[in-house]
């Protein structure tokens, strides 16, 4: 017999998958926007459908990847004017891949708070680099399989097929995964200096993206202030948001991109993407675990003052509950 609350749980577990494939659907359209074309292949340097799939597997879990297939099925739907059966195997890669990445991430402990090195680590080399192998592999090779590229450019669409997928994973599930928990700053000096900081960068950036001098180096020292004002959330936003003017400058072929091959353009953004969200990612984590380190330093120096000052006055401290421990 199907209860009210069996029904309850089916409609939200529907309103979630939906949730998810639209979310999958629309960060898949603006991924397109910034594309370029690499051996008669269509190639995002950052595909955000991929950081938005881990991102929802590791809040929600593995129960959300039908939602993913949905949403990477309408993406290729919309982007196919008539679907053949390799449409399927990319809907598969491109499902299969995130889910790698939670499996392995899962497997090795991974925390969602990005509070410590080892969970940087852990997404760069097992959530990026090794799970994006897949969508990568399965998307060139139905490709060379269909005739759509030629066999000497298996290689360089794999590569910009997982350098994207992987850059959605740097830079996009970070950020999601910190807006869960990101609070308003009360303090009013803090919001000035957010604002401050974001208006610089809303001006130097794109100087530095389309400057012919090859500027582009410049951008790290904002990373680097970013990381260490407001940690990982500002330096991963930042990050986007250099990612997004350099992918437009490359797109215009302007300033560093200027009388570059389109191979040339392509290489040089997505070695330039995955210098900056990597050093974004590592170094937020380390100043994340400095704080949480120092913090709970702090803490144990309060709990022992009040243990000296009660065997001072003579009074032994009252036994903490498990749970206030």
């Amino acid at each position: 017999m199907v209860t009210t609350q069996d029904l309850r749980r089916a409609g939200a577990y529907v309103l979630q998958t939906l949730a998810v494939a639209a979310a999958y659907f629309l960060g898949g359209r603006l991924g397109l926007l910034g594309h370029l074309a690499a051996k008669h292949a269509i190639i995002s340097p950052v595909w955000p459908p991929t950081g938005i799939a881990l991102a929802c597997l590791l809040v929600l879990g593995l129960r959300c990847w039908p939602g993913i297939a949905l949403g990477a099925f309408l993406v290729v739907a919309s982007v196919t004017p008539s679907l053949q059966p390799s449409a399927i195997g990319t809907v598969f890669g491109s499902t299969a891949a995130p889910v790698v990445a939670f499996l392995l991430l899962r497997a090795v402990g991974f925390s969602a708070d990005l509070a410590h090195l080892r969970d940087g680590l852990e997404l760069v080399f097992l959530g990026a680099f090794a799970a994006m192998t897949i969508s990568a592999t399965t998307g060139a090779l139905l490709l060379l399989l269909t005739d759509k590229i030629p066999a000497g450019g298996f290689w360089t669409v794999w590569l910009g097929w997982w350098v994207g997928d992987a850059m959605g994973v740097l830079i996009v599930t970070p950020i999601l995964l910190m807006l869960r928990h990101a609070r308003w700053p009360m303090d009013m000096s803090r919001w000035k200096e957010a604002v401050g900081t974001a208006l610089l960068i809303s001006a130097l950036v794109p100087l530095f993206s389309y400057n012919r001098v090859s500027t582009l180096f410049l951008v790290y020292p904002l990373l680097i202030w970013t990381a260490l004002r407001f940690q990982l959330l500002g330096s991963m936003l930042c990050a986007l948001y250099a990612s997004v003017m350099a992918t437009l400058a490359a797109m215009d072929q302007a300033g560093p991109f200027d009388y570059l091959t389109r191979a040339q353009v392509l290489m040089k953004l997505q070695a330039y993407n995955g210098s900056m969200a990597l050093t974004a990612l590592l170094l937020s984590a380390v100043i994340t675990e400095q704080h949480n380190t120092r913090r709970s330093v702090a803490q144990a120096c309060r709990e022992l003052v009040t243990v000296l000052e009660h065997l001072t006055a003579g009074d032994a401290p009252e036994a903490r509950r498990p749970e206030e421990r």
